[in-house]
Order: C-alpha cells, then sequence, then structure tokens
C-alpha cells in the first residue's frame, strides 16, 4: 500500500487544504497564533533577550568589581543587579529555553503536527512575557528585588519596598507559564508519537523531555508553596519565618534548595539531550549506550532531588546529614560520568566531521568537566565548610551552567537554525564566536576559583586594596568583555539578514531523525503525513520514507473538513487510538493571561480589588476558552486516518490527552501541598515551642464535619459520572447540584474551625490557617468544574457518549479529596498527639 503511487491532482488537493487549515495568521493577527513552530520561535527569542539583558547587568557587576574601592554603583544598585542577573538567568532564560526549544523542536522530532494542546502554549508564553518584563523591568525604576536569588529570610522579609514581592509575585506567575508548557512536553511526548514508535526507540531528546519535564512537576511546587507562604507573611504578617513567634528561616531554605538543586539538573539535562542528538550526527552512526543514556538521566532525576541539602552544609546540619547528602552528591557523579563517556564512545567508534555544532559540544564537555571537578570538591563537607559563599562557588556556577548549558544551546542553535529559519548561520561567525567565548569564559572564570579560595566572598560591592584580589578581579573583568564580544557575534549571526543565501539541503547535515523531514520553503502543517516509525533513525534506515511522507502516503495526509488534526497513539507502543481535533489562532489565550497577570501583580502594590478582578475576568476567559474549544462533541464518531485505519474522533478518561493533563497537573499540585504538610511536621520536630503554651487548636467537631462534607462530595462527583455513562442523566444532574453543596460546606466548615486563631501570633495558628486556605481555595476550583459539567449536561456538550469533562473533573476530585482528607487529619488529629 506504502508504495502506490498517489495521483498529482489528488496530492496537491489535499496539500492546499492542508495548508488552509495550518495557515499562519498575517498581520496584526499574527499574534493570535498557536502553533508550536510560532510559540516556540517567540518563547526562545524573548528568552534570548532576558539572557542578553542579565549578562549586561553582568558586565555592570564586573566593571565595580574590576578595581578595589570602586564606586561606579551604589551598594543598593549592586545588590539589585545581583539580584536580578541570578533570577533572570534561572527563571527567565535557562528553563525557559528549555521550554521553548522543545516547544518548537518536539513535534518535528516525533513526526507529529502539533502538541495536544497549543494554546495552552501560547497561554503559557503570553505569562512568561508578562511576567518576565514585570520582573526585570523592576529595575530601571530602581525597586528590583535586592536579596539574592535565593530570596532568604528574615533580610527578604523585613526588606522594605516592593522588590521582595515582585520578586515573589512575579516569579510565581512564570512558574505558571513553567508547570504549563512541562504539562504540554509531557503529554505530547507520552500520546502523540508516531505510530510504531515505542519509547525505546524514540529519539533520546524526547526521553529528556520526559524527565525533565517531570523534575519540574515536582521541583516547582516546592517553592510555589515556599512562595504562598513567605507572600502570607509579607502581606499578612503570619511569621512563617520569624523566630520571634515561632516561625523558622531554615524552612524556606528546604523548601528553596528542594526546588533549587534539581534546578540545575533542569537546566543541564536538556542541553545534555541537544548533544544526544548532534553527537550520532557527526559521528555518521547510532548513539552508543542508547539504553544507560535513558537510564542515567531518569538515574540522574531521581538522585538530583536527594542533594538540596549540600547548599546547607553550613548551617549546623547534624553530623549524620552531612555525611549522607555528602555521599549523595559523590553519587550523581556516576550517571552523569555514563552519558559523558556514551558520547564519548559514540565519537571514537564513529567517522567524526568537527562541525560547527559539535565544535561547541566539545567545548561544552571541556568546561562542565572542569565544573563537575569542582563540584565533587564541594560535596565534601569540610572543603565546603572552607569555600562556601566564596568565589570559588562562583566559578564552580558558572563552569557548571556555561558548560552544562549555555555552550550547548548555542551548538543547538547552530544545529537546528537550518529547520527553525530554513537558512544556515555562518560558519566562520561561528567560529570566531566559539573561541572569543570559550577564552574569555576561562579568562573571567578560572581565576575566580583562586579568588575565592584567598577569600573574597561573594556579594560584596566592593573591597578594600591589598588582599590579593585586585589583579584577579581585573583579570575576571577583561574575561567578562571577551565573553560579550563572542555573544555578540553570535547574536549578529543569528539575526543578520539572510535573504540572499540560496535555499538550504533541506538535510544538511545528513541526520537520521524525524525533524529532518521538514519541509523547505517552509509549510506550516508539520509534517506533510505522519509516518510510521519503526527504527531509532528512520531516515537512515528507510531511504524511501522522505518521498512517502511528501507524496501523503501515511496517516492524516489531509484535512477534509479543514480541522487541524494530529494523531494520538498509546503510551508505551504508539498503537495510533484517536485522531485528535486540536486548536487554532485565538485572542482568549493573550486575554487569559493578561487577566492573570494582573492578579498576580497588583497584589505586588497592595491593589486587592482589581487583583480579585483580574482574578474572576482569568477565569472567565479560561471558561470562555475550555467551552468553545475542548471536548466538543464531533460531527462523526470515527474518521480515515490513512492506510486503511478508522479512529475514533473523541475519547474519555484515561484514553485521552486532558485526564492526562490533568493526571499531571495534580501531582505538580499535590506536591505543593505535601511541601505545606512538611511544614507543619519541620515545625513540630524543629521547634520547642510548637504549639506554644496555652495555644487554641482547631474545632475538632467542625474539622470531622469537613471530612463527612468532602467525602461526600467526591461519592457524589464519581456517582455522577457514573450515572451519566449509564444515561440515567436527570440523576447524574442531581449529583452534581449537591455536589458543589457539600464541597461548599466542607471548605466552609474547615475555615471555621480555624477561625479562632490568630494567625500573626505565632506559627502554630499561621500553618492551620495556611492549610485551611489551601484545601478552601482547591475547593473552589473544583466546584466551578462541578457547575461547568452541569451546564456541559444541560446544553449537550457532556453527554452519556461524550462525556470527557467529568472524567476530568472527577480525577480533580480524587486528588483535592486526598488533600482535604489529610489537611483535617492534620488538624483534628495532631493536636491530640502534641
Amino acid at each position: 500500500m506504502l508504495a502506490e503511487p498517489v495521483a498529482r491532482d489528488i496530492a496537491e488537493a489535499q496539500a492546499e487544504r492542508l495548508r488552509a487549515a495550518w495557515a499562519t495568521p498575517k498581520g496584526w493577527r499574527y499574534v493570535t497564533a498557536v502553533n508550536n513552530t510560532e510559540v516556540g520561535k517567540w518563547y526562545c527569542l524573548t528568552a534570548l533577550v532576558f539572557m542578553l539583558l542579565a549578562g549586561v547587568m553582568a558586565l555592570i557587576i564586573r566593571l565595580q568589581l574590576a578595581v578595589p574601592e570602586n564606586d561606579l554603583v551604589s551598594a543598593d544598585r549592586f545588590n539589585q543587579l545581583f539580584t536580578m542577573h541570578g533570577s533572570a538567568m534561572m527563571f527567565l532564560f535557562a528553563v525557559p529555553m528549555f521550554e521553548a526549544i522543545s516547544i518548537l523542536l518536539l513535534p518535528g522530532m516525533l513526526g507529529a503536527r502539533d502538541m495536544p494542546f497549543p494554546r495552552l502554549s501560547a497561554f503559557g508564553y503570553w505569562c512568561f512575557l508578562i511576567g518576565g518584563i514585570f520582573v526585570i523591568g523592576s529595575i530601571f525604576f530602581n525597586v528590583a528585588p535586592r536579596a539574592g536569588w535565593f530570596m532568604y529570610p528574615p533580610l527578604a522579609t523585613m526588606d522594605e519596598g516592593p522588590g521582595s514581592d515582585i520578586w515573589l509575585l512575579g516569579l510565581s506567575f512564570i512558574e505558571v507559564a513553567s508547570i504549563a508548557a512541562a504539562v504540554e512536553l509531557i503529554v505530547g511526548t507520552l500520546k502523540c508519537r508516531p505510530p510504531g514508535m515505542r519509547v525505546n526507540i524514540m529519539p533520546l531528546y524526547a526521553w529528556y523531555v520526559l524527565v525533565v519535564g517531570g523534575m519540574i512537576l515536582f521541583a516547582f511546587p516546592p517553592l510555589i508553596a515556599g512562595d504562598f507562604l513567605f507572600e502570607l507573611e509579607r502581606s499578612f504578617d503570619w511569621p512563617f519565618f520569624d523566630p520571634t513567634r515561632g516561625g523558622d528561616p531554615m524552612l524556606w531554605q528546604h523548601l528553596f534548595w528542594i526546588f533549587g538543586h534539581p534546578e540545575v539538573y533542569i537546566i543541564f539535562l536538556p542541553s545534555i539531550a541537544i548533544a544526544a542528538m548532534v553527537v550520532p550526527t557527526v559521528a555518521r552512526r547510532p548513539m552508543f549506550g542508547y539504553s544507560w543514556i535513558v537510564l542515567s538521566a531518569v538515574g540522574t532525576g531521581f538522585l538530583s532531588f536527594g542533594l538540596w541539602v549540600h547548599h546547607m552544609f553550613t548551617t549546623g546540619l547534624p553530623s549524620i546529614s552531612l555525611g549522607f547528602f555528602s555521599a549523595a552528591s559523590e553519587a550523581v557523579v556516576i550517571p552523569t560520568g555514563i552519558q559523558i563517556f556514551a558520547f564519548l564512545a559514540t565519537l571514537l567508534v564513529g567517522r567524526v566531521r568537527m562541525t560547527l555544532p559539535m565544535l561547541w559540544i566539545s567545548g561544552a564537555l571541556a568546561i562542565f568537566t572542569m565544573g563537575g571537578l569542582t563540584g565533587v570538591m564541594l560535596a565534601l563537607a569540610p572543603f565546603d565548610f572552607q569555600a562556601h559563599d566564596t568565589y570559588f562557588i562562583v566559578a564552580h556556577l558558572h563552569y557548571t551552567l556555561f558548560g552544562g548549558m549555555v555552550f550547548p544551546v548555542i551548538a543547538g542553535v547552530y544545529y537546528f537554525f537550518p529547520f527553525i529559519q530554513k537558512r544556515l548561520m555562518s560558519e566562520r561567525l561561528g567560529r570566531w564566536a566559539f573561541w572569543l567565548t570559550f577564552s574569555g569564559f576561562n579568562l573571567c572564570f578560572l581565576p575566580m576559583h583562586l579568588t575565592g579560595l584567598l577569600g573574597m566572598p561573594r556579594r560584596v560591592y566592593t573591597y578594600p586594596t591589598g588582599l590579593g584580589w585586585d589583579w584577579l578581579n581585573l583579570i575576571s573583568t577583561v574575561g567578562a568583555f571577551v565573553i560579550a564580544a563572542g555573544f555578540s557575534v553570535f547574536v549578529w549571526d543569528l539575526i543578520r539578514p539572510k535573504h540572499r543565501q540560496p535555499q538550504i539541503p533541506r538535510n544538511p547535515w545528513d541526520a537520521g531523525t524525524l525533524e529532518w523531514t521538514h519541509d523547505v520553503p517552509e509549510e506550516a502543517w508539520g509534517v506533510r503525513s505522519i509516518p510510521h516509525v519503526s527504527t531509532r533513525y528512520p531516515l537512515w534506515d528507510e531511504p524511501q520514507m522522505l518521498d512517502r511522507i511528501d507524496a501523503g502516503r501515511y496517516y492524516l495526509p489531509d484535512a477534509q473538513e479543514g480541522k487541524r488534526e494530529t494523531l494520538v497513539t498509546s503510551v508505551i507502543d504508539a498503537v495510533p487510538v484517536q485522531v485528535q481535533r486540536v486548536t487554532g489562532p485565538t485572542w482568549i489565550t493573550l486575554w487569559a493571561a493578561g487577566f492573570t497577570g494582573g492578579a498576580f501583580i497588583f497584589p505586588t502594590f497592595h491593589w486587592y480589588p482589581p487583583a480579585i478582578l483580574c482574578g474572576v475576568l482569568a477565569i472567565c476567559c479560561i471558561i470562555g476558552w475550555l467551552w468553545t474549544a475542548t471536548a466538543q462533541v464531533p460531527e462523526a464518531d470515527s474518521k480515515d486516518a490513512g492506510l486503511g485505519l478508522s479512529l475514533p474522533t473523541y475519547a474519555a478518561g484515561p484514553a485521552s490527552v486532558g485526564w492526562w493533563a490533568m493526571w499531571i497537573t495534580m501531582l505538580g499540585d499535590a506536591t505543593a501541598f505535601a511541601s505545606l504538610v512538611f511544614g507543619f511536621f519541620f515545625y513540630w520536630t524543629a521547634s520547642p515551642d510548637f504549639p506554644p503554651a496555652g495555644a487554641l487548636h482547631p474545632e475538632a467537631r467542625l474539622v470531622g464535619l469537613a471530612a463527612l462534607a468532602f467525602a461526600a462530595n467526591w461519592a457524589l462527583t464519581v456517582g455522577a459520572r457514573w450515572l451519566n455513562r449509564r444515561s440515567h442523566v436527570g440523576g447524574a444532574r442531581l449529583c452534581l447540584i449537591v455536589a458543589p453543596l457539600a464541597a461548599a460546606g466542607g471548605a466552609t466548615a474547615l475555615v471555621w474551625s480555624v477561625l479562632s486563631l490568630d494567625p500573626t501570633s505565632h506559627v502554630y495558628p499561621a500553618i492551620h490557617w495556611a492549610l485551611a486556605v489551601w484545601v478552601a481555595v482547591h475547593a473552589g476550583a473544583g466546584v466551578i468544574m462541578q457547575f461547568y459539567c452541569l451546564a456541559g449536561s444541560i446544553f449537550g456538550k457532556l453527554t452519556p457518549r461524550y462525556d470527557a469533562d467529568i472524567w476530568n473533573v472527577s480525577l480533580f476530585w480524587h486528588f483535592v479529596t486526598l488533600s482535604a482528607l489529610v489537611t483535617c487529619a492534620v488538624l483534628g488529629l495532631a493536636p491530640e498527639a502534641l
């Protein structure tokens, strides 16, 4: 069947319908585009601009430190600069750049038309843009945060002005975008692979996306929980980190570094993924040790969550903790080393072409290895005691992140630029950029090891002469400007006009993976027809595949209904299970992001009424978006997907991508909730006056009533799903009327149980209040979802046959009910144990 020719007129008509369905909006409507290619480009360019701004801040910092007793900037301005430099590099460049590159490249690598939720990607991008401008723009008004990118209390909590709030609320807003993108990427990798692409043959990049996406889901929520507590203290004086009222600043450090250390690997692993795509191509052979690399990536991600305490060696931890976390920090070298040795083995047995991307990868391996060696030194607690908070740490950090992230990303830009822009970057300018950046980097950061060992502390805005630091700092400053020269050459090469360049070859690197089936000139449809894949390097193993894709011989070669469609497959074996309709251009994502931004930004200035109004409008936008674009009743139950295969056009429950998105989102949400519960038991074990003598406790009877009400709500919601599926529509609607009443009653009883406690008096009542508020807010979201399902049932969007919405809402309530019952147990039973 694959070898049968397709009539020319039929093929052209199919291509024309596909072109119309996937057309990118023109003119001022371009901003409504949601295609992964457009959103990915916006993401990449925005992250690049933020990185360049952070780089300018770094140059000012280096100018200030070039000579002793310098007064180029004030101490306060210097504090803002180093805080914003670190925050922007971490939150506005490193993580967003991974997600941007993945949104841009992953559909091509998987042979998919698009990711399953393109509007979610667009919403995430606009949130990122608004939040990023808000945070980084604060430095131009001299109100930027100034307590360091880790915002340790009490320095940050007691800081006057809006700087700490800008950091907390602005970056929390951006974290929404990060988690949204992570959900999109995980579901896309699991459910949008081409038929035949089992998990053991999918590109290594996709494996790294899965690992890093999972790490984002489990690493960011503790920080969100910490931000929640931090902002409650800043805005309402609830003393979570105030030792005079039972609080403990160490809780913030734990929550921050449970996020902060995996963050390093969230940054590093995607860059290794880029190397994993470049190395086989330049070696002209499949990757050596594929399975070992996958296991090592998973192992690195797992171990990264057990290392956070090595950032806290000097906080007075018990010896057993020092020993355990020191050993764990050393152990992470093993999976990291396996990945690097696999790359080297591939190069050794291949026929290597030293291309420009490989030159940058080589520089990355050299620099990252040096950073790894100093990391092993710092994992030893006695050495860490000596080097802590000195410029040795600054050198180690930059060797790790520059080598582990910046160099591989630039290699990826050179490698994938023909895929993205259908043009080639300059070989000569690329080599200039590499040698300037590589030499400048070592000139800047290598001396910092010695500066640190000579005792120069981090984050000082000036220093006296005669301590042996003068010439080292001057060399580092010269090196910083050489790096800047290298970046200038790279950026110029990236943005310079290339319209006079002749049309490039379709696969200029002779690579073997699916993204190089892209169309030249560019087409917005992603792939002309979705292929069946049976090997890891299909373009090497099946030379006729490209012609068959172009001829429309594979799946979904047409768009007869004028709709955007992609193929959904099973999680493990990639068996086709559904033709998924994906959403097109819209304004609603911009409105939703704008109002969500208002809900986060206005509280920075304590303007709560407009913040509440924005929150309500954001919810309305999201409801409108879901109502008009998701889980729509199709015009036919199934359709011909090509090659004689007929597939359903609608799926509910575990078969649908929406259910998987809800499951993954709630895993992250449950992690944030678990972080709050961890806070309760942290105070219990670490504080001698928790609870304080004579403290009031939550009202036990009301707590018990709340538990019963939440259990009843859960049973009614699940019952509504069960009745609706069996065509008892009236009974299902009755359940959906009673269930919100039970949920509202449970939330009210829970809040009422702590109403007599004063959360400003001590951390004991404050943490009870925080748990009750967390559950009440989630209950409110669940009630809205239940009414959404009720409205869907009344207006025909939810039927016994098409019931995806109620499956997703039931799943939401599984998690929230569990959170509510745990909260009731903590509020009702813990006082007895205490």
